[in-house]
């Protein structure tokens, strides 16, 4: 089922207006969220991220669009479909609502939210090889748009044409300062020694959940140094371990980039740790 406007419809009853404004300018954000059987995930960071992303958009964000009102949604359209047992991937897109050219004629908007069921309640290492290379195409903008989730995603699609084409699982997104900042679905951690380093948020990568989630709990690791800094693609092949993150899937290793092949020891362990806190928090 989906939710459009807080109106539960089957699938296929659910219709997209020609003139919608996420549809024609790409004028809209989304949010996706994992909920383990009725827990929301990362509920209180997905619900300030979508609101400050709409600020930033310039997009009237509704009275009734509390934490409590969208939880209420999502866990009611999870309900109706006979999911809340299962673990399921929710998506929610705000986009403006219709009207206008480039410039709309008003910041009002219209959502809807969509539920998927996932295969496993906690997060695993999938057991296949995965290969990345570089998508030098095009590049991404250092800038605060880069960060958000909107519907403006042509490089990452293009990206996955090229890794699909090229016979790689996932291609590496770089800047327009020629620094390496996430991969298509997801951030980019890179493991060297006992220190362990991301992409900062001001080289135009996204500011994903789950990338918060490991910087937290990398912090409280007196094992590991953490550093959020460029990334050039000369350091990729000096590291011991690459690995992605998003919300959906967890932490994804990097086996091979180029003619490097890596391991996923302290993949593995934070893995283990950040299962733990949801087994917690859950």
């Amino acid at each position: 089922m989906i939710n459009i406007n807080g109106n539960l419809l089957e699938d296929n009853e659910a219709t997209l207006s020609i003139a919608n404004r996420g549809y024609t300018y790409g004028d809209a954000i989304f949010e996706t969220i994992r909920v383990n059987a009725g827990t929301i995930l990362f509920w209180e960071d997905h619900y300030f991220r979508l609101m400050a992303s709409m600020r930033i958009l310039r997009m009237q964000i509704p009275m009734n669009f509390t934490p409590e009102f969208l939880q209420e949604e999502i866990l009611n359209l999870i309900e109706k479909s006979g999911l809340m047992n299962s673990s399921v991937r929710i998506k929610i897109i705000v986009n403006r609502k219709e009207g206008g050219l480039y410039t709309p004629v008003t910041n009002d908007v219209d959502y809807a939210i969509s539920v998927k069921q996932l295969t496993s309640k906690f997060y695993t290492l999938p057991d296949s090889f995965y290969e990345v290379t570089l998508f030098k195409d095009h590049y991404v903008p250092s800038d605060l748009l880069s960060t958000l989730k909107s519907n403006n995603k042509l490089v990452n699609i293009l990206g996955g044409i090229f890794a699909k084409e090229n016979g790689y699982d996932n291609c590496l997104l770089i800047n327009t300062s020629k620094m390496v900042i996430e991969a298509l679905n997801g951030n980019l951690f890179l493991v060297k020694g006992n220190k362990i380093k991301t992409p900062p948020v001001a080289d135009g990568c996204l500011k994903g959940i789950l990338r918060t989630q490991l910087l937290r709990i990398i912090e409280k690791l007196p094992d590991y140094e953490l550093e959020e800094a460029s990334i050039s693609p000369f350091e990729l092949q000096k590291a011991d371990e690459l690995f992605i993150t998003n919300v959906i899937q967890g932490i994804q290793p990097i086996h091979k980039f180029r003619k490097k092949e890596y391991t996923s020891d302290i993949t593995r362990r934070l893995l283990g740790v950040l299962n733990a806190q949801i087994r917690i928090g859950g």
